[in-house]
C-alpha cells in the first residue's frame, strides 16, 4: 500500500518563486508524474515546511506515492514578500499559488486543496479555491479573542473516559483529585452545545458553492476540531476522526492515518 509506494519513487523537490499581485511568493515542489497534485496550504503563520516541518516530510511521502505536492508561503509569511493579511484574506495567494502549480507541474489535470486549521477554514472561505477536491483538517471556527477551552461535548467525553479507568477512580476515592476544578469542569460539562460563529457561518456558506468532493478530518485530542465538530452538522457524512490525534497529527500513527486520508482523495 502507501508504504511500498513511499519507498519506490525517487522524490525531486524544486525551490521557486512566483507572483501575487505583483509580489514574490516563495514555494516548493515536489514532483511526481501524476495528474493529480496536492495544493498544500499552511495554517496560522506557519512557513510552508510546516510544525516541526511536518508538511514538508508529508509532501515527500505524497509525492513518491505518486502526486505531485505544491505548497507555499503567503504573502508576509516566510520567504515571501509583502504584508500578511492573515487567512481570512488569502484568497488571492491560494489563486495564484493555483496558477503557478500548474505552470510548474503541466501534466496536472485535478488538484485537490489540503489544509489544517486556519488553512482549512480560508480554502472553505474561498469557495475551494478552484480546486478541484478539498480534505479540510481542523478547521479553525473561533472568532478573534474567543477562548479555546474544550466545548461541553469534549469535557463531557472526557469524564466518561475517566470514569471507566480504574486508576483515575482510585485517585477520586483516595482524596487525589482537585475537587474545585473536577467542579468547574463538571459545570462546564452541563452546558449546553456551544453556539456557531460568525466565521463557522461564513465558511458553511463559502463551501456551499463548492461542487467537488470534500473530506474533513478531525484529530479527537485536538481543541480546535472539539470546538469545529460542535458547530457543525453532527451527521455530516464527509466527516472522518483520527482517535487520540493532536492538532499536528504528531505521532507514528496519526501521520500514517494523516496520508492514508489524503491518498485516498487523490487516488479517486
Amino acid at each position: 500500500g502507501d508504504r511500498r509506494d513511499w519507498h519506490s519513487r525517487p522524490v525531486t523537490r524544486l525551490h521557486l518563486t512566483f507572483e501575487c499581485q505583483g509580489v514574490r511568493c516563495a514555494a516548493t515542489l515536489d514532483s511526481a508524474p501524476g495528474t493529480t497534485g496536492l495544493l498544500m496550504v499552511s495554517g496560522g503563520n506557519e512557513i510552508r515546511a510546516g510544525a516541526f516541518n511536518g508538511q514538508a516530510r508529508l509532501a515527500a511521502t505524497i509525492a513518491a506515492a505518486g502526486f505531485p505536492v505544491f505548497r507555499f508561503d503567503r504573502r508576509g509569511i516566510g520567504d515571501s514578500e509583502g504584508d500578511n493579511r492573515d487567512f481570512r484574506k488569502s484568497s488571492k495567494d491560494i489563486a495564484a499559488a493555483l496558477l503557478a502549480f500548474r505552470a510548474i507541474a503541466p501534466q496536472v489535470q485535478r488538484v485537490t486543496g489540503f489544509g489544517n486549521c486556519d488553512a482549512a477554514s480560508a480554502l472553505m472561505l474561498a469557495s475551494g479555491a478552484e480546486c478541484d477536491a478539498l480534505v479540510l483538517s481542523n478547521p479553525w471556527t473561533m472568532e478573534d479573542g474567543e477562548d479555546d477551552i474544550p466545548p461541553p461535548a469534549a469535557v463531557r467525553s472526557r469524564y466518561a473516559e475517566k470514569l471507566k479507568n480504574p486508576r483515575e477512580l482510585a485517585r477520586l476515592v483516595s482524596g487525589r483529585v482537585d475537587l474545585g476544578k473536577l467542579a468547574k469542569g463538571m459545570v462546564r460539562a452541563a452546558r449546553p452545545r456551544s453556539k456557531s460563529s460568525s466565521l463557522a457561518d461564513k465558511m458553511r456558506t463559502g463551501l456551499s458553492g463548492f461542487t467537488g468532493p470534500v473530506k474533513f478530518l478531525l484529530a479527537d485530542g485536538d481543541r480546535t476540531a472539539q470546538v469545529f465538530a460542535e458547530r457543525w452538522d453532527a451527521d455530516d457524512t464527509r466527516i472522518a476522526r483520527c482517535p487520540g490525534a493532536d492538532h499536528a497529527y504528531s505521532s507514528v500513527e496519526a501521520r500514517a492515518w494523516l496520508r492514508s486520508r489524503i491518498l485516498e482523495t487523490l487516488r479517486r
